[in-house]
């Protein structure tokens, strides 16, 4: 299984969505608690950019399978060479390293792209996609004990983070 990435388009935002509404019932990878709907995230969708902050999809045989973006740190001017990356991947997908392959995409985007550092959140206790950061290279940063509440139950997040020296 071999993906593609592309950069996605307005026409491409219900699939993103639908992708991303399909973890929030696992309470393991997004604090959303209720489905999202396309209009809810145009606004987001708006804030990436193939030269800056890209979107992209990832397809396998011509076919939507996830999604991997690079957003913005806190929107200040110093923060601009620091990107949140995101990573969401089709249910019916999962387990065939399509996670490993956008991290290596991402690493080969970087330079393009003038990223020094990149982040990740990720809720404590989901282990794969931790497992995955730090086979990459990507260090424990930051832990923020208790500071979501999904039905009841208090979760941590850990914030993985990684340098990479390109040249400024």
């Amino acid at each position: 299984m071999t993906p593609t990435f592309i950069n996605a388009t307005q026409n491409d935002l219900a699939d993103i969505v639908r992708i991303y509404n399909q973890t929030i019932a696992s309470r393991l990878v997004t604090a959303d608690l209720e489905p999202v709907t396309v209009e809810e995230r145009g606004e987001w969708f708006k804030q990436h950019n193939p030269n800056h902050r890209p979107l992209w999809l990832i397809v396998v045989e011509g076919k939507t399978v996830g999604w991997l973006s690079l957003s913005d740190f806190y929107g200040r001017i110093a923060y601009r060479k620091t990107v949140e990356v995101s990573i969401y991947i089709d249910e019916d997908y999962r387990g065939h390293q399509l996670g490993t392959d956008a991290l290596l995409y991402v690493e080969s985007q970087i330079e393009r792209l003038g990223i020094n550092t990149v982040l990740s959140f990720i809720f404590s206790q989901n282990k794969p996609s931790i497992a995955l950061f730090k086979k990459f290279g990507y260090e424990v940063w930051g832990h923020l004990p208790e500071v979501a509440e999904l039905d009841g139950i208090k979760r941590n997040l850990d914030i993985l983070g990684k340098h990479y020296n390109i040249r400024s």
